[in-house]
């Protein structure tokens, strides 16, 4: 069987999005004939915004996993450990002036960013494999983006490897890169770091369309090396768990609600909602900053929301399927036309007609609308809203998932053998 080293910061104990895509694609390559090698910082050493134990249940017992140490430089910002700040300090922002100086010293000292301090390590036991395990591929997957450094330096001491940098999100076009307050000369290093990764790597990987386009805005000619391999769904993630209707009508937000994903909108349509004695509950599974609980609770009673902090992947997947309506919210920014979250095509899986603020014209529209699943909204457009929300709990509305299994992680994970090479004999 041929082998592919998977060079990823993010993997379980740790939770999130970011570290399903390559724990799906690493549990089906092997019915392609290529067995996955994973090289990750050791979670004594890691700094993880979030964890989720049920995620290592997912890990087939074949697979090999190669841990390293790591300079954990989380430990400026917190000794503790016990908060780690995610999506780079976007979801928390503290605008004391502690918050500030520390999103400085983020943005200006440890660019790309600071998990940096696990590259050493890494690079140093990736040629450990490379050299024992006759391997000819490897993929460098991130953010964070400093992983995709370690590729670099692997491709410059080994030309003949064959290097495919997945680039979930943007670089120094990410929607917070603006509150690490980066100098000129910060920006310019990091752009430098940016295009020579885009310029250097034999492949890469994005997961929207918009995406593709921005980076092949940076480095000409990067066209032909460029494939969009899009988030998904695990059939086996909704194996065994039934949906069911709720008795009262209830919408579902999944995952991080912080101040930069617009609600007052959607607010306001459902205060319409109300007024046409339609009985609701909303309802949030995972993080919402308090600033954005406040506004929820002016204008929603006891008794028609909930608040349910973070649950693990398994729960999160039967909140889905046991709902009237799915949220999703792009965050407002203006790159946010290339936003595809990974839980959309979990929403998608769950058959629950989707509600979606953000840009009409943007890559999660566009999926959303050609597949049926729902509807978008601009963040304002509370009129539309409300008269979606009106269909829906009349039963008008019903959602056509006709190619949803477009979406499924084994389907996609056949996208990746073309690009990887096969092992001389």
């Amino acid at each position: 069987m041929n082998k592919v080293l998977i060079i990823t910061y993010y993997w379980p104990p740790s939770g999130g999005s970011g570290v399903q895509r390559w724990l799906k694609f690493s549990k089906y390559l092997p019915e392609s004939g290529w067995e996955p090698l994973i090289l990750t910082v050791a979670p004594e050493f890691a700094a993880y915004p979030v964890k989720d134990n049920s995620l290592m249940q997912d890990l087939p017992s074949s697979i090999r996993i190669f841990t390293t140490p790591a300079t954990n430089y989380f430990r400026i910002y917190n000794k503790d450990q016990t908060r780690i700040p995610s999506a780079g300090f976007a979801n928390s922002i503290d605008n004391s002036l502690k918050g500030k100086i520390l999103r400085f010293i983020r943005g200006n000292f440890f660019i790309p960013d600071p998990r940096r301090g696990w590259n050493k390590y890494a690079f140093q036991k990736a040629c450990e494999l490379i050299e024992t395990e006759g391997i000819q591929n490897i993929i460098t997957t991130s953010p964070p983006h400093s992983t995709q450094l370690i590729g670099l330096k692997i491709k410059k001491k080994y030309l003949n490897i064959n290097w495919i940098a997945d680039l979930r999100d943007p670089w120094t076009e990410i929607y917070y890169y603006s509150q690490f307050y980066p100098t000129y000369i910060s920006k310019w290093i990091d752009r430098t770091y940016e295009k020579t990764v885009l310029r250097k790597t034999d492949k890469i990987i994005t997961v929207g369309i918009s995406l593709k386009k921005l980076f092949q805005s940076k480095v000409k000619g990067i066209e032909y090396k460029t494939e969009v391999i899009t988030n998904g769904y695990d059939e086996d993630d909704f194996s065994g768990i039934f949906s069911s209707d709720p008795p009262v009508f209830t919408i579902t937000y999944v995952g991080t609600l912080s101040d930069i994903y617009p609600v007052d909108g959607f607010l306001k349509a459902l205060q319409s909602f109300k007024e046409k004695n339609n009985e609701f509950i909303l309802r949030f599974i995972g993080s919402v900053v308090q600033s954005q609980k406040e506004l929820i609770q002016s204008v929603t009673s006891d008794s028609n929301r909930k608040f349910i902090t973070y649950v693990d992947h398994s729960a999160a997947v039967q909140f889905m399927l046991n709902t009237s309506v799915l949220l999703l919210i792009i965050p407002d920014h203006q790159s946010n036309k290339s936003i595809i979250t990974g839980k959309l095509f979990e929403y998608i899986a769950s058959d629950r007609p989707i509600i979606c603020l953000g840009p009409s014209d943007g890559d999660a529209a566009e999926i959303i609308r050609t597949g049926g699943y729902g509807r978008t909204f601009d963040y304002s457009d509370s009129k539309g809203i409300y008269e979606y929300l009106m269909q829906l709990i009349s039963g008008k509305s019903i959602t056509q998932n006709n190619s949803s299994a477009f979406y499924s992680r084994r389907e996609l994970t056949k996208k990746i053998i073309p690009l990887l090479i096969n092992a001389k004999s």
